[in-house]
């Protein structure tokens, strides 16, 4: 009838018919982030465009892993005889243990699924590692880059190596097909910022005696 066709639409009708301007951002955003993350993965077989380069970016993907660096921190506590030494080195193990333990509450939230043409293959998982986002090698090859040039004496030349460590951890996500463009972007924000976190919590023989005394 003419009164129902010129009835107004339910508001929900008009949002469906109308998407904001952010929707339709956000959604722009999506398509260029899945686009590039496919054309950036030419690691992510052997068959891809750069298959020969796998292995070389596998490596890097275990330099960035939190088991090496996990077990590498715990070695050098108890073989440090050196105070200062153990207060840097177990405050780096409290900035990895809260970062993994950061990565995992995220992408158990967001359950954003890898990429599709990634290979599932990684140097040891769990679980939760078959969620992308954030990408837990960027956070903590940004915590750790942040936290070595801040508690390290050294040269410009490893400074910069370290630095550009991290970068290439980060473009190796993608390059391999593990993780989109914005997974490893917000990973290297959320590794930054992170380590104003542990800053802030900085743990000293001061403020925990008991702790430093386990060591």
């Amino acid at each position: 009838s003419g009164s129902s066709a010129a009835a107004p639409l339910p508001e929900e009708d008009c949002m469906k018919l109308n998407p904001s301007f952010l929707g339709i951002a956000l959604s722009s955003l999506l398509a260029i982030d899945l686009w590039a993350s496919k054309r950036l993965g030419v690691c992510a077989g052997e068959g891809s465009a750069w298959g020969s380069a796998r292995p070389l970016m596998k490596v890097i993907e275990v330099s960035g892993h939190g088991i090496p660096w996990l077990l590498g921190t715990i070695y050098g506590l108890y073989q440090s005889d050196s105070l200062a030494a153990r207060e840097v080195l177990l405050n780096l193990l409290f900035a990895l243990l809260l970062d993994l333990v950061l990565v995992a509450v995220v992408k158990g939230l967001v359950r954003r699924r890898r990429p599709t043409h990634n290979k599932m293959d990684m140097f040891v998982t769990i679980s939760v590692d078959k969620y992308s986002f954030p990408s837990g090698h960027a956070t903590r090859a940004a915590l750790v880059c942040r936290f070595v040039l801040h508690h390290l004496v050294l040269a410009v030349p490893l400074r910069v190596l370290i630095v550009l460590w991290a970068l290439i951890v980060g473009v190796s996500r993608v390059m391999l097909g593990r993780h989109n463009v914005t997974d490893v972007l917000c990973g290297l924000l959320l590794g930054y910022a992170l380590y104003s976190v542990v800053e802030y919590c900085w743990l000293s023989p001061l403020r925990t005696p008991a702790l430093f005394a386990l060591w």
